[in-house]
């Protein structure tokens, strides 16, 4: 997975946390996970994603604080976290 760029799993009733070793795939430019069945926290780990432009976890059982970590991947230009149990801001 070291050349990953766009990691997309929309749509496939996926169960459980999302694993901080994502956080390992650094040349990852895009994360979709929408509409699955996710619960716990956004990791942290997704703050070392510095080549991360789109942050997409709609409709799935997200709870918690957003992570600030999030807030200082300055390539970033979309996130969208609707539909979830989160708090706090970006």
């Amino acid at each position: 997975l070291s050349k990953l760029i766009e990691l997309n799993l929309e749509l496939n009733r996926l169960e459980g946390t999302i694993p901080s070793e994502i956080g390992q795939i650094t040349t990852l430019g895009e994360i979709n996970l929408d509409s699955n069945d996710l619960t716990g926290t956004i990791p942290t780990e997704l703050g070392m994603l510095s080549k991360l432009i789109k942050l997409t976890l709609v409709d799935n059982t997200l709870e918690g604080k957003i992570p600030s970590e999030i807030g200082q991947i300055t390539t970033l230009g979309g996130i969208t976290l609707s539909y979830n149990d989160l708090t706090g801001t970006i």
